[in-house]
């Protein structure tokens, strides 16, 4: 019905190529450099600098490349292929200068702008926490001021670390007060255990912030957090931040402020899952730490992470692609590819209804 858009070029055949040979990419996908553009660009922060207690996050990025090897196509709870649908692509990793947070502070900005000027939306892997203010700069500059779901074991808005503005607990002060975050609608999700003092929790009000604590899951259930998320988020650009510490130590210890009583990685997995549908413009993975890993066990999880962070921009994608096809279509156009939508056990796309699995369930 529209100019048939270039085929994209995704992961080689694992049955042919063996996942573990040639350089590593985020899921074996092609580098930017050999695709042009992208819908959707993985890059990596190797940068922890703004850390406040164990180090080494700056080799997060290289390590959850090496542990996507194993991620697939096709997902089945979303009924989307995003790595061969559309044409995603790992960009490399930012120029940082790890004596200087102002300098990258500076290189990041610059360099998400160039990556998502074209319209493309960026999955950024750190690093420590303090990327996600350079990163939430340049989204709200393309976007407009952002809704932000931050998935953490804490708050992140904190003023000032060892007489520093700029670490990795004070990126969402720093957004909010720059005015890139929509105040209406922000959440954190797992925040828990002990906090410095109650103050902090009416500053972090202030800021805009509400919070569904790590303590509440048990009552809450992956249903009610959901709902809450999607009705804080609302229909505005969303970007979501990932700490993997709000993961339980079980199931991430390779984190530099690991806490007590976390998520498993299936519920952290089915959280983002329910974000399917909302308008994720963007999202980060940061604080994976992995002189700290054995067997890859952070590694793996931060790697299906991501997967899902871009899996749910694809199904943003697919939907506006849908719209944007049928508004250019003539009725008989439209008739025909309802009856054949339907005809396969799908939901009419300009009913307003979202044939993904996810928000069905």
């Amino acid at each position: 019905m529209t100019a048939a858009r270039p085929t994209p070029i995704g992961p080689p055949d694992a049955a042919t190529v063996p996942r573990y040979v040639n350089a590593t990419t985020f899921a074996r996908l092609p580098r930017l450099d050999q695709v042009g553009r992208a819908d959707i660009v993985v890059a990596g922060v190797p940068f922890d600098s703004g850390v406040t207690y164990r180090p080494g996050a700056r080799f997060g990025p290289n390590h959850v490349r090496q542990s996507s090897m194993l991620l697939r196509p096709y997902h089945p709870m979303l009924d989307i292929a995003p790595l061969t649908d559309f044409q995603i692509a790992d960009a490399g990793d930012f120029a940082v200068n790890p004596f200087s947070m102002d300098s990258t502070i500076e290189s990041i900005t610059n360099g998400a702008r160039e990556l998502i000027s074209g319209g493309a939306r960026l999955m950024t892997i750190g690093g420590d926490h303090s990327i996600a203010f350079p990163l939430l700069k340049a989204t709200a500059e393309q976007h407009g001021p952002l809704a932000v779901v931050h998935f953490d074991a804490h708050l992140d808005t904190w003023d000032i670390d060892f007489g520093s503005c700029h670490s990795h607990g004070t990126p969402f002060r720093r957004a909010a007060e720059a005015g890139y975050t929509l105040r209406e609608n922000c959440l954190h999700v797992g925040i828990r255990g002990p906090q410095f003092e109650k103050e902090d929790l009416a500053a972090d009000a202030d800021l805009g912030f509400q919070i569904v604590w790590g303590e509440w899951f048990d009552e809450l259930g992956i249903k009610g957090v959901i709902a809450r998320m999607r009705e804080r988020l609302g229909d505005h650009p969303v970007y979501v931040s990932v700490d993997i510490d709000v993961l339980d130590p079980a199931f991430a210890p390779a984190t530099g402020t690991p806490e007590a009583g976390g998520f498993s990685s299936r519920e952290l997995l089915a959280l983002i899952n329910g974000l399917a549908g909302l308008n994720v413009v963007g999202a980060d993975l940061v604080e994976v730490a992995p002189a700290y890993d054995h067997a890859e066990i952070t590694g793996i999880a931060a790697a299906r992470i991501a997967y899902e962070l871009i899996s749910v921009m694809a199904v943003d994608l697919h939907q506006r692609a849908t719209v944007a096809e049928f508004a250019e279509a003539t009725p008989a156009e439209v008739t025909e590819a309802v009856i054949a939508e339907v005809g396969a056990g799908g939901s009419s796309p300009v009913a307003g209804d979202m044939p993904f699995a996810a928000v069905e369930r």
